[in-house]
């Protein structure tokens, strides 16, 4: 940074010494105007910082088309046999405000122009095209470093700046399990980064119009023609509405789970009671539950079972048992 700070000015002094010596009788004035017309291409510069691509892309476009506009405005004027003075006069004044109407469209429309001309994105040939973008909660979840690693996700990870914003608000948090997640979403990121599976870019782009982080993420994913990654419910059930593809991983861990046909065999230790009489809960190591019937007076035990039924709930599988006597 203060390196910058040094080239800086030294682009003003060099500016203002070519002013000197190009001046002649006028050199101080020449010194000054040079001086200040490097300052102010300085202050473009950083104000350029903070302009996206997207955004620059867009306003170009925007004016291009404008001045593309007038140019077919004036050539329709001269069908009317107009004199030239008014006809000059009517075109400057429709140029105007064509590349005003043409910029200010332009730059309102940003979020929804994938053009990219004449820009050139380059990207990591090794890396698929897909594009998935992640919400906070798969962040905080955890899980999407183990399944990076293992390969079956090789994608662009696009992280929205409003979702960069919720996670850093949640570790500034003066609750300590919010700042605790917080943390931990941040530390995932890094980790994440790091991967070289996958390629994680931050939009730097909030979405306007829209207040709810998750109706901002299905905007984005609809504008990047994306898919969204989330263990959060609700967010699932807008994206599928919205005719969005949607990774979750909570699907995709009970898909994993293991299968049980009606007669399999095998021990399981009981921990608590069921809902219903005289019923006894256990669980398996991926956390499905299995209800014992008749079994209450076992819980605390290890005991054989054998599989009646398999129930598919919204929250999990559910595997029914009865004792083998």
């Amino acid at each position: 940074m203060k390196s910058l700070i040094i080239l800086r000015a030294f682009f003003i002094f060099v500016c203002a010494a070519a002013g000197y010596s190009l001046g002649g009788s006028n050199a101080l004035f020449a010194m000054i105007f040079g001086a200040v017309t490097g300052a102010a291409v300085v202050f473009f510069e950083i104000f350029a910082r903070k302009v996206s691509l997207k955004g620059l892309s867009s306003a170009v476009f925007g004016i291009i088309l404008g001045l593309l506009l007038a140019k077919i405005f004036s050539a329709s004027l001269k069908s009317f046999l107009l004199p030239q003075e008014l006809v000059s006069s009517i075109t400057s004044f429709v140029t105007i405000i064509f590349v005003y109407l043409g910029l200010t469209l332009g730059i309102k429309g940003r979020s929804e122009f994938n053009l990219v001309i004449p820009y050139v994105k380059f990207k990591r040939q090794d890396l698929k095209e897909e594009t998935i973008v992640i919400d906070t909660s798969i962040i905080i979840d955890g899980r999407i470093i183990d399944i990076v690693k293992t390969g079956f996700l090789e994608a662009r990870f696009v992280i929205p700046i409003f979702v960069l914003n919720e996670l850093r608000a949640l570790a500034d948090s003066t609750d300590h399990m919010k700042r605790q997640k917080g943390k931990r979403g941040i530390e995932i990121l890094h980790s994440l980064k790091k991967e070289s599976n996958v390629e994680v870019t931050i939009h730097e782009e909030d979405i306007e119009g829209v207040n709810s982080v998750d109706e901002k993420i299905v905007k984005l994913a609809q504008n990047l023609d994306a898919k969204i990654l989330t263990t959060d419910y609700n967010l699932n059930r807008i994206a599928q509405l919205q005719g969005i593809k949607v990774l979750n991983i909570n699907d995709l861990v009970n898909a994993l789970k293991p299968t049980f046909i009606s007669g399999e065999r095998f021990p399981l230790k009981l921990v608590k009671e069921g809902k219903e009489h005289n019923q006894a809960v256990g669980y398996l190591e991926d956390g499905t539950m299995v209800v014992v019937e008749n079994a209450k007076w076992l819980i605390g035990k290890t005991v054989d079972i054998e599989v009646t039924s398999v129930l598919q709930s919204p929250s999990g599988r559910i595997v029914f048992t009865k004792l083998i006597s």
